[in-house]
């Protein structure tokens, strides 16, 4: 269950704020397998290394997603872009669950990875859960990398004081 503001302690609402001004790219994960198929957007996600190529994903373990990504253990981390703001709010929450693939229609792709991979998504990263760590109401889990899916360089979207902001491409590379 999520903790009321109001309950914090000064302590976690200074760092809060503080975790407010660290930009973060933005991603929706995704997953399909005998749990079921789940996604939830995730601004905590990183590289770890490239032997073997292997990512992060912290995810709230109090979400309906938790506990089928880490059943399922195959995940897509998608990239977002600029132009999946409208899709990026519907998987932090503002669809139910259950509704976030049929809302956002014909954007994925499940034919590529049998897991969901968001088309036109900046890099879709699949992969699967080799091990994961809980610290407090978080568990990171470590993906390590099988296909790596690189579209079109359109910009980015990044979360920073609790807003999506779309970074666009550079004009020229």
């Amino acid at each position: 269950m999520a903790t009321n503001i109001t309950q914090l302690t000064p302590a976690q609402r200074e760092f809060r704020a503080a975790m407010a001004n660290l930009s973060a790219g933005v991603n929706i994960v995704t997953t399909d397998g005998p749990r079921g198929r789940a996604g939830i957007t995730v601004s905590a996600v990183c590289s770890v290394t490239d032997a073997p190529p292997t990512m992060l994903v912290c995810v709230n373990r109090s979400s309906r997603s938790h506990d089928i990504l880490q059943s399922n253990e195959r995940v897509c981390i998608n990239v977002l872009g600029p132009e999946h703001q409208d899709v990026a709010l519907a998987f932090a929450g503002g669809v139910p669950a259950k509704e976030r693939f049929s809302v956002s229609g014909d954007m994925w792709d499940h034919s590529v990875a049998a897991v969901p991979v968001l088309k036109g998504s900046a890099a879709s990263i699949v992969g699967r859960i080799t091990g994961s760590a809980t610290r407090g109401s978080h568990s990171v889990l470590f993906v390590e990398v099988d296909r790596v899916i690189v579209g079109e360089y359109s910009g980015g979207l990044v979360y920073f004081q609790r807003r999506f902001h779309p970074i666009n491409a550079p004009l020229s590379a």
